[in-house]
């Protein structure tokens, strides 16, 4: 794709797009945003700004048109998600960015440099939506030792210090070049755990150079160093545009990291077996259950003429259950969405997604399986009363798949009770699906990712959903290289999964506490309990006496380790 280079002039902005370049995306344009006339320095959220009179000079650099804008806004709005909000610098950017989709209606990808920081890559993404653009940031989540060293490997990127404002970094260290500082940069990591690419604001730098520098370069002239207060310096440079007699090609330490790292392997998937959806006309009544925290609403389904007809529907009654707690869409911490064919997922998303508008929409999962034979599709929702939390994150990284729906990766309540999406097993740079043989490990990878980033890595109620029983063994093998634990997995195998993929991973987990969910097997009777909320997965085909409401997921098989069972439930302590 085209795609346009957000630059402040620092490192970061820079090695991403040689990430987006070396992916086989075309750099046809640059933008940068720049403080208001006289300043140097601003306090933003968003933007490095010392320098800022350099990257004027880009254009000449890389022969390429350069579009900048200035600072006009503040950080009025500092939510980690954002929305609209009159007079914010984000609005800055997003006014940047029309100018450039206007000058080039072709271009539809955004590269910027965000690694660690939610609230820049969040607002990235913002702008991005708002212009049917899509944001990249191969950066993402990388290891910052791992990722400086890099840096330090592409000989023709000249990069220097340009600011200093951390415990460990002084006046001397102005000027010098990422390969000079690299080794005292990793000794106050260990020493003193400060940001190695300097995420937590320890220092900034400057690009003079880079590969894709075609037609000239930045030579320093003369620098004057600036007592900013506080311990914090930063040097102002004068440089000079040298035009380049020889052309750069040093692309080749620029690499993406391995699809598959630590314990996730390929895993072999044994010869398919057929197994025919089974018909049955089980439609199960809308169930609630509420506790101090949680509204479950559960088996939202109709029997509409037409599947239009029938999405409405179901988001009509959930709206009127919401209503009746006065609670909103937007309280929805998770959904599970089944469907009788996964064809129809296109125009029942359209409708789902006309919902879900404000930050940070539900997790969910997605299967197509075995509903009633008049039934298009069925919905449940876990629905909050106090604030939510979570990711949901729309960039191409290396890091895992952005979403690719009206979906969160994951969203955590009051408790720490996280619920993970549905992760498939995606190639994230391409968003393409894996081969089979990649299938199982990747997508746990995903699952993975996405629970360290929230900080969930205690796992209650863990669901792989196959497409065939022969994916078991494999399933099983690498749970257990993951270092699963049996008792909390549920394997169940549905008729199709989005994109045609074999495997998908989701569930539970908490930051910490044990207690809040439990994962039982039973055959044909269930003990059951007030205490608890019950998410069922069951063959609708084979009856299950269960005497209070529960959630259903019906499926075609049930599988405890290698054994096939009758049903399995999730429990859910209530409050």
């Amino acid at each position: 794709m085209k795609f346009v280079g957000l630059v402040s002039g620092g490192k970061d902005s820079i090695f991403n797009i040689l990430h987006s370049i070396r992916q086989g995306h075309e750099l046809i344009a640059l933008a940068n945003l720049y403080p208001s006339s006289g300043k140097d320095e601003i306090d933003s959220f968003m933007y490095q700004t010392v320098g800022h009179d350099v990257v004027s000079l880009y254009d000449k650099c890389t022969g390429l048109p350069l579009y900048r804008r200035e600072i006009s806004g503040l950080s009025e709005n500092v939510q980690l998600e954002y929305s609209r909000t009159a007079n914010d610098e984000t609005e800055d950017l997003l006014e940047l960015l029309k100018e450039v989709k206007e000058n080039h209606p072709d271009v539809e990808g955004v590269s910027s440099g965000a690694i660690l920081s939610n609230y820049q890559r969040n607002r990235v993404e913002y702008c991005c939506s708002k212009l049917g653009l899509i944001s990249l940031a191969w950066l993402w989540q990388m290891d910052q030792s791992e990722l400086m060293g890099q840096m330090c490997d592409v000989e023709s990127m000249d990069a220097r210090i340009i600011k200093v404002a951390a415990f460990g970094l002084n006046i001397k260290h102005l000027g010098m070049k990422l390969q000079e500082i690299y080794p005292h940069l990793l000794s106050l990591n260990d020493k003193f755990g400060i940001h190695v690419c300097g995420e937590g604001g320890e220092f900034e730098t400057l690009v003079l150079d880079a590969p894709f520098f075609t037609e000239g370069y930045l030579e320093l002239v003369s620098q004057e160093m600036v007592d900013h207060g506080s311990e914090v310096w930063f040097l102002k440079m004068k440089v000079r545009f040298v035009e380049r007699k020889k052309a750069v090609d040093d692309f080749s330490t620029v690499v993406a990291p391995p699809l598959l790292h630590g314990p996730f392997v390929e895993y072999p998937v044994d010869k398919f077996v057929s197994t025919q959806k089974p018909v049955h006309n089980q439609v199960l009544p809308l169930n609630l259950q509420s506790d101090e925290d949680h509204v479950f609403i559960s088996n939202i389904s109709s029997q509409g003429e037409t599947l239009e007809r029938q999405v409405l529907d179901v988001f009509v009654a959930l709206s009127t259950q919401l209503q009746k707690h006065g609670i909103e869409f937007s309280n929805i911490q998770s959904s599970i969405l089944l469907l009788q064919s996964m064809k129809d997922f296109a125009a029942i998303n359209t409708i789902y997604s006309s919902y879900f508008t404000t930050p940070l929409p539900p997790a969910r999962i997605c299967v197509e399986t075995n509903l009633a034979r008049s039934t298009k599709l069925q919905l449940s929702v876990v629905a909050l009363k106090s604030s939510k939390s979570g990711v949901h994150i729309q960039s191409r990284s290396y890091w895992a798949p952005c979403n690719i729906g009206p979906y969160s990766q994951a969203v955590s309540d009051s408790e720490g009770v996280t619920m993970i999406s549905g992760q498939i097993p995606l190639v994230p740079a391409s968003m393409a699906p894996s081969p089979q043989e990649l299938e199982i490990g990747l997508s746990l990878q995903h699952f993975d990712s996405v629970k360290k980033l929230v900080a969930a890595n205690k796992d209650q109620a863990v669901i792989c959903f196959i497409v065939d029983t022969a994916y078991i063994q494999s399933v099983l093998q690498c749970w257990k290289s993951y270092g699963g634990d049996e008792k909390r997995l549920i394997i169940v195998q549905v008729s199709s999964l989005p994109r045609g993929v074999g495997v998908e991973w989701g569930g539970y987990s908490t930051k910490g506490q044990d207690g809040f969910l439990e994962v039982e097997f039973f055959e044909q009777t269930i003990n059951t309990s007030d205490d608890y909320h019950y998410t069922v997965f069951h063959n609708p085909t084979q009856p299950i006496a269960i005497d209070i409401p529960f959630c259903s997921v019906p499926v075609l098989s049930v599988w405890k380790c290698a054994t096939q069972v009758h049903a399995a439930a999730i429990k859910r302590y209530l409050l």
